[in-house]
């Protein structure tokens, strides 16, 4: 009797130019030594990279076995621009007919593994949904984001001027010509499309200067810094914001 040995398919997408990579990765393979997985693009910027190891490796997949028994993967985010470390459970990553690790900050599914033909449906899912992503805000091609990786701020800085745009505006503590400081506040909403039940309609989105909170009445507007951890920090205490 031949035992088959345990085995699955992993797939990723490449951070710079979107290529989905998938192999097939085998008990007895992980166990000699890391596997990596990465992308053979001709026309891929990491692949003609030829200076630069970091840029490689930041676009290459690694799996591990972790002294603790688990699989090891650093997965390359085509949103961060840096990997992401996951410690898996060998029952889930030989088990399941398909399993996917999200960015744990866009939410989106940036790691497949399981039955092949299974990582392929997922895997061409994804990119129908980063391409609706891409269109609806005006960037034409992974390779656009690519280029664009530079101004993205750290996704940490994104956390915290979220969390306090958020938090400010469920206090109704953001105002504008419709919501002057001072006005009578009426009930405030747990929505956030910045939707508030307060006079202002407000909403936010990230452009190359920072978070720009503006309101969809007046059209007053502020630009949040996301540049530093420092400007983000003294975020925290900000008890209001006052849009112009």
């Amino acid at each position: 009797m031949i035992l088959e040995p345990k085995s699955t398919s992993v797939a990723y997408r490449c951070p710079s130019c979107g290529s989905g990579i998938m192999s097939a990765v085998d008990v007895f393979k992980l166990a000699a030594d890391r596997v990596r997985l990465k992308c053979t693009n001709p026309d891929c910027a990491s692949v003609k990279k030829k200076d630069s190891e970091s840029s490689r490796d930041n676009a290459a997949l690694d799996i591990t076995l972790a002294s603790d028994g688990t699989i090891r993967l650093s997965v390359p985010c085509i949103f961060c621009g840096k990997p992401h470390i996951f410690n898996v459970n060998p029952s889930l990553f030989y088990g399941k007919d398909i399993f996917m690790l999200p960015c744990p900050y866009s939410g989106i599914n940036i790691c497949f593994m399981g039955e092949s033909n299974h990582v392929k449906a997922e895997l061409a899912r994804n990119e129908l949904e980063l391409l609706d992503m891409l269109e609806e805000n005006g960037i034409e091609s992974f390779r656009d984001l690519d280029a664009d990786e530079a101004a993205l701020p750290d996704p940490q800085i994104m956390e915290i001027v979220t969390f306090v745009i958020h938090d400010l505006d469920a206090e109704g503590k953001i105002y504008c010509k419709c919501h002057p400081e001072g006005s009578e506040d009426t009930a405030p909403t747990d929505s956030f499309d910045l939707t508030s039940a307060y006079d202002g309609d407000y909403a936010a989105e990230l452009t190359a200067d920072g978070m720009r909170v503006y309101c969809k009445k007046c059209g007053a507007q502020k630009i949040i810094p996301t540049n530093s951890l420092i400007s983000a920090h003294d975020f925290l205490n900000c008890d209001s914001i006052t849009l112009e």
